[in-house]
This record gives structure tokens, sequence and C-alpha cells, in this order.
């Protein structure tokens, strides 16, 4: 990492990092909690969920086996969120928008975390941003196809992905500029987040081919 950071900057990702699993975990279980599976398969789309775009951007910078399977505590932040949405998922099964809020949260999360990993492992600066999207929408996607429904970032017009890359490229520009990896995440954070959850307020939409479709 730039400068001298050092700590400061391992102890910034992770807490982004658990918070962000927390958060991707919890959303994956009531994802769960809507399909009416059962234990297992709640915890299996929790630990999907907040977990699978770490495990990528890790395997796809060298960093193995990835971090979510040296330290226990990302396992317990996942396993935690999965009974956390298991006990608890009649009165959170009452607030449906929170399930997106929460998925806006851990996109924003991740978004930030993945960047600045990439960029501390070396990875150009555009590539950097790209891994922090793949973190992002990863465990998202993980998530969708073993709920049996298309990937929420492959919908028609869905601004999932785009904001993503924006957070990330925000992240990535703040530490080009000399920011503090704290500041960095938060700006980048913002940007992700905020977009994401004004699409969904405002049913904005990415933009789409204009005319009949060829054949």
């Amino acid at each position: 990492m730039r400068g001298d950071e050092g700590t400061d900057f391992s102890t910034v990702l992770l807490v982004i990092d658990l918070v962000g699993v927390f958060v991707f975990s919890l959303s994956g279980a009531l994802v769960a909690v809507r399909k009416q599976l059962d234990i297992f398969g709640l915890l299996v789309l929790a630990f999907t969920t907040g977990l699978g775009g770490g495990m990528i951007r890790d395997v796809l910078i060298g960093d193995v086996p990835p971090a979510a399977l040296q330290d226990w505590r990302f396992l317990v932040a996942a396993a935690l969120a999965g009974l956390v949405a298991f006990v608890y998922h009649p009165a959170l099964g009452r607030m449906e928008k929170f399930v997106g809020v929460f998925d806006a949260i851990g996109l924003a999360l991740f978004t930030v975390a993945g960047a600045i990993k990439a960029i501390d492992y070396g990875v150009p600066d555009a590539a950097a941003a790209l891994l922090g999207m793949v973190t992002g929408i990863g465990g998202g996607m993980l998530r969708d196809v073993l709920a049996g429904r298309v990937p929420v970032v492959l919908q028609p017009g869905e601004l999932y992905a785009i904001p993503s890359l924006g957070g990330a490229a925000v992240a990535v520009g703040g530490i080009e500029l000399g920011l503090s990896t704290l500041v960095v995440s938060i700006i980048g954070g913002l940007v992700c987040g905020v977009w994401r959850l004004l699409a969904m307020w405002r049913h904005w939409q990415a933009p789409m081919p204009q005319g009949p479709a060829s054949v």
C-alpha cells in the first residue's frame, strides 16, 4: 500500500470486509426465507452471498487460500447473519424492501474492499476497479443462480453493476490522489450505495438498445 498507512489500511479493510460479509449474508439468508428453504439451504445462500465475491477476488489476485478460508471471523460473520435471519425472519420478512437495502449496502462495502485490496496487490488501476465490481456483484450472482432467479445484475435495465464500477473507480482514483484508506472507502462506498439505492427508489434504468431487436 502506498504511504505509511500499513496497519490502518489492514484494519479498515478487515472491518469493511467483515461488515460486508454480514450484510451480504443477511440478504442471501432473506432470499432463502422467501424461497422457503430449510436451515441448511438458508446457510448455504448466506455463506455463498457473503463470501463468494471476496473469494473470487482473492483467487484472481493470487491471494490463496482466500481470506474467507484463512480467517475464522469471516465464517462466523456469515453464520451469524444466517442465524439472525433464521430466528427473526418473521419480522424481517415484513420488511421486504430491506432485502434490497441490505444488498445495496453489501454491494458498496464489497466494491470498495475489492478495489482497495486489488490496488494493494499491485493490480493496475483499471483492472482494480473491475475487480472491485466483481467483488461486489459476485456473491449476489451466485446467490441468485442457486435460488433459481435471474441474477439482479443481468436483469434488463437494472442499475447494479454500473454503480459498483463507479464506486470502485472513485476508490481507485482516491488512492491515486493520496487520500487515506478510510476516506477513500467512505467516498467510494457512498457513490456506489447511494447510486444503487436511488436507482431502486427512482426506478432509474441502464441504457437499453433502441428499435426492434435484430434476429
